[in-house]
């Protein structure tokens, strides 16, 4: 039987942060009223967001230099295990979700902020586990070993 060589991921990760923002923020948040939130929260919330998109980025460019894919659904070609893949298995996903902190504080959405763990259990579970168990089959000890030396998520 043909083994697709990738993790099958069925839900792209980004999207499903978006999709629980936008439902937050649309059901309670500043700008739906076309508001800006409070200026403390404003300035907490991007810089949280634009510090994490900072960090989201140099994760991603690791796998460019790598030369490895960065979409779940495209093959793996290499463990990387450098950089914030020292200290987290899913550094991109943690930026995802502090992304998602920073515009929900900036929006005044605590709706939103109330969604992301049950965005976060999405990931771990329809992402993640198809991810971890591709990365086991294709990697073996290689991946097993980096697995029990780094966190999933801090």
């Amino acid at each position: 039987m043909f083994k697709p060589d990738h993790a099958g991921v069925k839900i792209p990760p980004p999207i499903c942060f978006f999709a629980f923002l936008l439902v937050g923020i649309l059901l309670d948040s500043a700008w739906i009223g076309g508001h800006f939130a409070a200026t403390n929260l404003t300035a907490i919330g991007s810089v949280i967001a634009l510090t994490s998109l900072i960090c989201l980025v140099l994760a991603a460019q690791k796998h460019k230099n790598a030369g490895t894919n960065i979409e779940p659904w495209k093959p793996t070609t290499k463990i990387i295990s450098d950089g914030a893949y020292k200290y987290s298995r899913n550094p991109i996903y943690v930026a995802m979700a502090a992304v998602y902190v920073g515009l929900a504080v900036a929006a005044d959405s605590w709706v939103a902020l109330l969604l992301l763990p049950i965005c976060l259990l999405v990931i771990r579970f329809h992402v993640i586990t198809r991810e971890e168990a591709y990365l086991e089959d294709k990697f073996g000890k290689e991946y097993l070993d980096y697995k029990a030396r780094v966190r999933r998520w801090l």
